[in-house]
C-alpha cells in the first residue's frame, strides 16, 4: 500500500508531494506556491540556491505555519561550521519563519569536512531552528558515512529521480536505512514525456505522462518534488492519489532501460561557483600530504602548471581528490594509501 506521508525518525510526518521551485523567481513563484496550497499543497521545497526564499515567505505568511512542510537547503560553499548556521538564520529571515521542518546540505563538497557540516546541523537541530535534517545528491557511500557521522537522524536523501534515471543503488540503501528518498526533477524537466512507454500507458490511462511518472514513483516509495508554474498544471500534479497503476504496467516503466541524468551527472563541475572552490584549491589543501607520500623522483609533476594541463600524473590526483577525498573525516587516508 502506497503511504501518502513518510513518518522521518523523529516522528514527523513528511507528506509524500511537494511543490519544487527550481529556476522560478519573482511573482511566477508566488503564484505556483499560492496556486499550490489553494490546491491542498502542504509541502514547498526551496533552497538558498534557489533565489526564492522570500517571495515564498511573503506567500505562508497568509497561512498556518503548522500546516505547511518547509524544506530548505544550504549551498554547498556554505558548509563550514559558522556558514551553516548563518545560511539557516538567513533563511529563515527570508522565509518569515521561526523553524524549518527539514534542512537539507544541498551537495556534498570535496574541500569542507562533513563532521563540521553536520555539527552545525545538530546544532540547528539543539536549537529548534530545523526539526530534521537531511542531504541531497548524496551517493550511498557518501550518505554511510553521514549517518556514521552524524549525532542526529538523517531523515532524507533529496536526488535526481524519474524514469530514464532511478539510481537504484543510492534508493536501495536509503530503503534499507530508512532514509526518504526525495525526487528531484521528477518529470525529468519533462524531458521523460517523449519516452514511448510514457507517451503509451498516458493513452491507456487517460492521463497526462505527468500523472503517469508521478504515480509510478509514489508507488515506488518515493516523494515527488514536480514544479510548475501554472495553476492547471499544478492542480493536476497532486491529483495521482486517488488511482493505481496495474502492476504490469508499473513493471514497465521500471523497465525503461535508460541511464540519462537531467542535472546529476557523474563527473561534477566543482569549479562551479555554488561550491567556492576550484579544483586548485583542493589540491592545495592536500599539497603537504602529497608531497610527504608521493615518490621523490615525481614531485616536480606536482606544480600549479601541470595539474592545470591535465598531465597525467596529475590527472589521477585530481581524480583521487576530486572523488575520493570528498571529505576530510576519510580523505586524508585515502590519499595516503593511493599516491604512494
Amino acid at each position: 500500500m502506497v503511504e501518502y506521508a513518510k513518518t522521518l525518525p523523529g516522528g514527523d510526518e513528511l507528506p509524500a508531494v511537494g511543490i519544487g521551485t527550481w529556476d522560478i523567481h519573482g511573482g511566477t513563484v508566488k503564484q505556483s506556491v499560492r496556486c499550490g496550497l489553494d490546491a491542498g499543497y502542504t509541502h514547498i521545497d526551496t533552497a538558498e540556491g534557489y533565489d526564492n526564499e522570500e517571495e515564498i515567505g511573503t506567500v505562508i505568511s497568509s497561512h498556518n505555519r503548522e500546516n505547511i512542510w518547509l524544506t530548505s537547503k544550504v549551498l554547498p560553499k556554505h558548509l563550514h561550521y559558522e556558514s551553516v548556521i548563518e545560511s539557516c538564520r538567513n533563511s529563515l529571515e527570508r522565509l518569515g519563519t521561526e523553524y524549518l521542518d527539514l534542512y537539507l546540505i544541498h551537495w556534498p563538497n570535496p574541500a569542507i569536512s562533513l563532521r563540521e557540516t553536520l555539527n552545525a546541523m545538530t546544532k540547528l537541530y539543539n536549537e529548534g531552528l530545523v526539526r530534521n535534517i537531511g542531504v541531497s545528491n548524496f551517493t550511498a557511500y557518501q550518505l554511510s558515512c553521514a549517518q556514521h557521522i552524524s549525532d542526529v537522524p538523517i531523515a532524507v536523501n533529496q536526488i535526481e529521480y524519474h524514469p530514464w534515471f532511478t539510481q537504484d543503488p543510492v534508493v536501495e540503501y536509503c530503503h534499507e536505512t530508512n532514509t526518504v528518498v526525495e525526487a528531484a526533477a521528477p518529470l525529468g524537466r519533462t524531458e521523460v514525456f517523449a519516452d514511448e512507454t510514457i507517451q503509451n500507458l498516458a493513452d491507456t490511462y487517460d492521463r497526462s505522462p505527468a500523472n503517469i511518472i508521478l504515480r509510478w514513483a509514489i508507488e515506488n516509495e518515493i516523494v515527488v518534488l514536480p514544479k510548475s508554474s501554472t495553476r492547471d498544471h499544478i492542480q493536476e500534479n497532486l491529483e495521482i492519489l486517488d488511482w493505481e497503476l496495474d502492476p504490469v504496467d508499473h513493471d514497465r516503466i521500471d523497465s525503461i532501460e535508460m541511464s540519462r541524468p537531467i542535472y546529476d551527472f557523474p563527473s561534477r563541475a566543482w569549479e562551479r561557483e555554488v561550491y567556492g572552490i576550484s579544483q586548485w584549491s583542493v589540491a592545495e589543501r592536500y599539497r603537504s600530504n602529497l608531497e610527504l607520500t608521493y615518490p621523490i623522483n615525481r614531485r616536480r609533476y606536482l606544480s600549479r602548471r601541470n595539474f592545470d594541463q591535465g598531465r597525467p600524473h596529475c590527472r589521477r590526483i585530481r581524480l583521487i581528490l576530486g572523488l575520493q577525498c570528498c571529505f576530510d573525516d576519510w580523505g586524508e587516508s585515502i590519499l595516503s594509501a593511493r599516491v604512494k
